[in-house]
Parts: C-alpha cells; sequence; structure tokens
C-alpha cells in the first residue's frame, strides 16, 4: 500500500470529471458569498494562469479551460507566465484587482503565490489548483491533477518492458541483464516531478538492487537527475555530459527514464549524435504525448510516452469551479476519483481529483490518440498540428 506523501515529495495527480456528467460542487464557504448558485449560472470572470507556452500540453490545458469556462457563459482572462515566476505572480495580482470571481493556477513554483493567495482569500475568490500542487499556503479550495505517483509508475515500466525484463501486464520474462540505464527528473520546484520520480524509482528498485539494472554514471538521486524548467536543451547537455563521464569506454547506455517528451528529445538528439542508432536504439520513456513525440515513437526512436488526456483535465478544473461558485462541494463522476488523504501540501491535506493516464507505445498510438480525436492520423505522420 502506498504511504502518504508529503511535501518533501510533493507533486500531483489528476482525474478529470467531464462537465456532462458533473452537475458541479465546492467549499461555498470559502468562495465568494455573493454569488451563490444563480451567480455561478449568470456567469462571471474567471482567471486562468498557465505556466508558459513553451510547452504544446500547456498551450492545450489553458485553451481546453478557456473553452469550458465561455461554454458556461464566463468570461476568461487566460494568461501564460513563461517560465518567469514573477511574470505569473504580477498576472494573478492584475487578475484579483481586476476582480476575478475564481481562479485556477498551474503554478510554475508551487511555493512563490503566497501573497496572491491570501489577496485572493481575501477577495473571497475561490482557488483551484492545476496539475501541480501549490503548497505552503490554507487558500487554496481544490486541487485537479493525475496519478503522477502512477505515472511515475508507468514511465518505469514501460522503461522495463522496452529492456524485455517485464511484458505490458507486468510479467517478469528472465532477463538478467545487466542493463546500463540513465535516471532523468523534472524540474525540482514542480511538486509533480517528485511524484513521477518516486513512482518510478519504487518500481525500478528492485532492479537496481539485484543488479539487472545498473546506472553506470552513479547518478541515482533526484537532485542529480533533475533537469531544471524540464528544459530540452539541458537535458541533451546532461545526457552529452553522461556519454562522455560513464561511456568512454566503449560501453553502451542501453535504456532511459525520461519524465517529459520534451526532455526525451533532448536524449535522442545526445544519443543520435554520439552515434547510437535504429535498429538498436535504446528505449527512451516520456510523458504527455506531444505531437513531435508521438512521431518519434512512430519511428522508432522514443519508445513510449504517457498519455494524459488534458481534455478531461480542463473539464474537471471547470467542474470544480462550477461548483463552487454555486457553494457547492465537487462530487466525482464515474471519470474521476476524490482523494481527501494524500496531499499534504504543508499546511493541510487538499481534497485532490484524480484522473488516469495511459502509456502510449508505437502499436496502440491509433486507439489511444487518433480514434479518441486527440490528434489526427495526418498530424501524427507530419509531428506537428
Amino acid at each position: 500500500m502506498r504511504r502518504k506523501i508529503y511535501l518533501t515529495a510533493a507533486a500531483g495527480l489528476s482525474l478529470a470529471l467531464s462537465l456532462a456528467a458533473c452537475s458541479g460542487g465546492g467549499a461555498g464557504s470559502t468562495g465568494k458569498t455573493t454569488g451563490g448558485a444563480s451567480g455561478a449560472a449568470e456567469g462571471g470572470t474567471v482567471g486562468v494562469s498557465m505556466p508558459t507556452q513553451t510547452s504544446e500540453r500547456w498551450i492545450a490545458d489553458g485553451n481546453a479551460v478557456k473553452k469550458g469556462l465561455e461554454a458556461q457563459g464566463f468570461t476568461v482572462d487566460l494568461q501564460f507566465a513563461n517560465d518567469d515566476i514573477p511574470t505569473q505572480s504580477q498576472q494573478i495580482d492584475q487578475m484579483i484587482t481586476q476582480g476575478v470571481d475564481s481562479l485556477i493556477i498551474a503554478a510554475i513554483d508551487g511555493t512563490a503565490l503566497s501573497s496572491q493567495l491570501q489577496a485572493a482569500k481575501d477577495a473571497g475568490i475561490t482557488v483551484v489548483s492545476y496539475d501541480r500542487l501549490i503548497r505552503d499556503t490554507e487558500n487554496i479550495n481544490y486541487y485537479v491533477t493525475f496519478d503522477n505517483y502512477q505515472v511515475g509508475v508507468q514511465q518505469a515500466t514501460s522503461l522495463l518492458v522496452g529492456l524485455g525484463i517485464v511484458d505490458r501486464d507486468g510479467k517478469e520474462l528472465g532477463a538478467t541483464g545487466p542493463f546500463n540505464v540513465e535516471l532523468f527528473a523534472g524540474s525540482l520546484d514542480d511538486n509533480n516531478a517528485h511524484f513521477f520520480w518516486q513512482g518510478a524509482i519504487d518500481t525500478l528498485q528492485p532492479y537496481l538492487d539485484s543488479g539487472v539494472l545498473v546506472v553506470k554514471s552513479g547518478q541515482t538521486d533526484i537532485t542529480q537527475a533533475a533537469i531544471i524548467r524540464w528544459q530540452q536543451e539541458t537535458a541533451q547537455k546532461r545526457m552529452e555530459d553522461l556519454l562522455t563521464a560513464a561511456y568512454s569506454d566503449g560501453s553502451k547506455v542501453q535504456g532511459v527514464l525520461s519524465p517529459y517528451d520534451g526532455i526525451s528529445r533532448g536524449i535522442i538528439t545526445a544519443l543520435q549524435n554520439a552515434g547510437y542508432a535504429l535498429p538498436d536504439f535504446p528505449p527512451v520513456t516520456g510523458q504527455d504525448a506531444e505531437i513531435a513525440s508521438v512521431k518519434l515513437i512512430n519511428e522508432g526512436l522514443q519508445f513510449s510516452t504517457i498519455f494524459k488526456d488534458t481534455r478531461k483535465l480542463a473539464d474537471e478544473a471547470v467542474s470544480v469551479t462550477l461548483a463552487l461558485l454555486a457553494g457547492e462541494d465537487p462530487k466525482p463522476t464515474a471519470n474521476s476519483v476524490l482523494d481527501t488523504e494524500t496531499y499534504d501540501n504543508g499546511v493541510f491535506i487538499v481534497p485532490s481529483f484524480l484522473l488516469k493516464s495511459d502509456i502510449v507505445y508505437a502499436d496502440n498510438i491509433t486507439s489511444l490518440l487518433v480514434d479518441t480525436g486527440y490528434f489526427t492520423q495526418d498530424q501524427v505522420d507530419r509531428g506537428q498540428m
């Protein structure tokens, strides 16, 4: 049974309610007192703060939340902070000053918004923490995210599948290795990075202990593996440095744990520049099903990614926001699970709605991503939106 995850391993889980399935609900005592259910029905203004436009997933998230709220009659102030903490703080300050009724925030740094959230609380503005847990404050209402510990488990499992150690159901295939692997983590100021890492390491640890897996660089701590701001160029440089330092003896990297597709593409570039090529390209994992990486999976250069259907996450955030503005408690639907035990942000256990994710391999791209309308086949073929 998984233990409670505290601030030191902070991150995000998520599940999304579909708007059609959710009647809404929320902690009315902490929201605006002037609106009530009729106020929500009449519409208002919601501020949506996303961390960056450098990742296509955050663009998609922001646009999906905006579309969902506008369909319910709300005016939406959508802002992207370009991965700059002061910019995000200023944008949220401005939203509060302009009198938004609610905030949906995907924080760059989950500890950097205390003054803004206190101002929101004082103004009666409800706050939904979106995909990244906002920490060290009591002034948030709910958290909507994916089960990101499980995302880490899935990433590690797919790496084991790529190495031929287990099948897709987790059954061991008898491979004894040793296999040389390297480990990458996300940005340490992002709560989710800790969950991804912990889920992955808990899954890989038995194979590291038995010697089936070997981290030849010796870099097995998250602080060594972390990539600030999840940057592709930084990941490429780290992979190049690892190859120079640990593989100059002619040995080969046989697998790489990567927590995000942008990082994966940096790793793949470094490997290609070092002479790695198909058909013996090492399995590299990923996350977010970014279209450029889906194309690489189709071509065999990236082994897997984790698909988190952000359309559902956006629907969840909208549903929770509608409920809060109506003075109701958000309720889980068939698509979501309400977790009231796991996510301690350092001040209180934040009630969290959690969403499931899927492992994407080359042979299920069509069923998971094309048939569901997330991408078209032409987009997958071209690797572009």
